[in-house]
């Protein structure tokens, strides 16, 4: 079992270390003189910035390698959602820093949210570190690179209230040829009290829909049969070409006043658009915005997939208000019962679940758990609760839950949900379902996988078919984690 679930690369589902996810650069030989190396932790966001500073930096003379040893510029982009996170960055700096002794002339940056919450200190702690940029200042990377060449130490943590990276043109790393990240928006503006990502992505910005779309039909053109609209919280994306500000827009509509305003709502519909052909995802939903007329848009179109990834973080009105999160258990309920009302009941929906926040106590541990079987997850991502310098939680409540207390509730909520997605994945045998291959199976070259609509891996016999094809696969077995089929004509 560990086996196929390492296959699929999903362990991460039900890891409390899913922050640690890493990826890495790609060998490139395009002629360029310097190489660069890359290696990215954390969410799609992370990622999705790790192919924009690979822009940036191929268009001032860079190619990439997967070979840090050889590269001239090693960019950590990190993740700074939990401790652990981290501490795994610090210690792959010392591992760079048995090779910079031998190599002194190597770059070594830090970019992303560590870079930002720990700004110039980041340099007197590791002094391994040439220069440090949080996600708003990519543009500089090469100027900043340049300095730390000349031996001066570079950081720039400017967080913008504008920049979008529109313009640029990602390049693609160690990517399947079939699916791709496209950001929408940059920054949150909900300041969950247990979250640092409003202090190191800064406020809301939402990208000029028109090249979103511009993008998504690039990358259709190239052969890339799948899109997942990236933001911290798709459902609040609202452009005008009058002024990309949230603030300014909310308060013109509540004033009546008439303005042009795409939703999100909007943007699905344009990019389901760009062809059938295309798939289209997103994340992550709110609960507090994902609205009626976004699950009426995404039953509309066949090509925008049934799946809806729906933080929770608790079952418990209680603690929901500590978190800040701005919604109660009810409120959760009713938008579960309005997906499954306007999509059905195959509409795969996954959440984030944290156990052991400050002062919850084993009644209200009990309500998520009484949640997760009303909602019936497909998925989880889970972990207990970390606390995080700066945040809201850190300097008003007490971490006061026991870790050992913290890790069994945490295994509760693991031993739910392994035996829901079983459930969950037993209702879909026998049904023919289509699948997006995207690549071979690693556990065997005469295996193909992809995914259907409700973003679950289905691992099938390969027979005449190819990564990018869309097939029909009769589902004939089921794991906790994966479906097993069969083609079908």
């Amino acid at each position: 079992m560990e086996n196929i679930i390492q296959d699929i690369d999903i362990v991460d589902r039900n890891s409390e270390d899913a922050s640690e996810t890493v990826k890495t650069t790609a060998n490139e030989n395009t002629g360029k003189t310097k190489k660069l190396y890359i290696e990215s932790y954390g969410c799609q966001m992370n990622f999705a910035d790790s192919e924009i500073v690979s822009s940036i930096m191929k268009d001032n003379g860079y190619d990439t390698t997967a070979d840090f040893e050889s590269a001239d510029v090693v960019f950590l982009n990190t993740c700074s959602i939990r401790e652990k996170a981290e501490q795994t960055v610090r210690r792959r700096l010392s591992q760079f820093n048995k090779v910079k002794k031998k190599k002194p002339e190597m770059t070594i940056g830090v970019l992303g949210c560590m870079a930002e919450r720990l700004k110039e200190k980041l340099l007197d702690e590791e002094k391994i570190v040439d220069v440090v940029v949080g996600p708003d200042a990519y543009r500089d990377l090469p100027k900043l690179v340049e300095s730390a060449e000349d031996g001066l130490k570079a950081v720039n943590t400017f967080l913008s209230r504008e920049e979008t990276y529109a313009d640029i043109a990602p390049v693609r790393l160690n990517s399947n040829g079939v699916s791709a990240f496209v950001s929408i928006m940059r920054g949150c503006d909900n300041m969950c009290s247990f979250c640092v990502v409003p202090f190191t992505r800064g406020r809301e910005r939402s990208r000029d829909p028109h090249s979103i779309v511009n993008e998504a039909q690039d990358l259709f053109d190239k052969g890339y049969r799948e899109v997942t609209l990236l933001g911290q919280n798709v459902d609040s994306y609202k452009w005008s070409s009058d002024e990309n500000n949230k603030a300014w827009l909310e308060k013109k509509e509540k004033q009546g006043e008439e303005v042009q305003v795409i939703n999100f709502a909007n943007l699905l519909e344009m990019v389901a658009q760009v062809s059938p052909d295309l798939r289209v995802r997103f994340s992550t939903s709110h609960p507090k915005d994902i609205t009626n007329e976004v699950l009426y848009t995404m039953k509309k179109y066949e090509n925008i997939c049934k799946y809806i990834h729906l933080p929770a973080q608790s079952g418990n009105s209680r603690v929901l208000d500590l978190m800040n999160r701005t919604y109660t258990r009810e409120w959760y309920i009713n938008r579960v019962d309005a997906i499954r009302e306007i999509l059905g009941e195959t509409c795969g929906i996954s959440s984030d679940m944290i156990t052991g926040f400050c002062s919850e106590t084993e009644e209200e541990h009990q309500d998520t758990l009484t949640l997760m079987d009303y909602v019936k997850y497909d998925f989880s991502y889970m972990f207990f609760y970390s606390e995080r310098p700066g945040t809201l939680a850190a300097k008003k409540y007490e971490d006061d839950i026991p870790l050992e207390v913290k890790k069994r509730r945490l295994q509760e909520v693991i031993n739910k949900q392994q035996a829901t997605s079983l459930e969950r994945n037993k209702l879909d045998l026998g049904q023919i379902q289509k699948v997006l291959i995207e690549g071979t199976s690693k556990r065997s070259e005469d295996q193909l996988q992809g995914r259907n609509s409700a973003n679950k891996v289905v691992i099938f016999p390969k027979g005449e078919h190819k990564k990018g094809d869309y097939v029909n696969v009769l589902i004939e077995d089921c794991t906790t984690a994966t479906l097993f089929g069969s083609a079908v004509s």
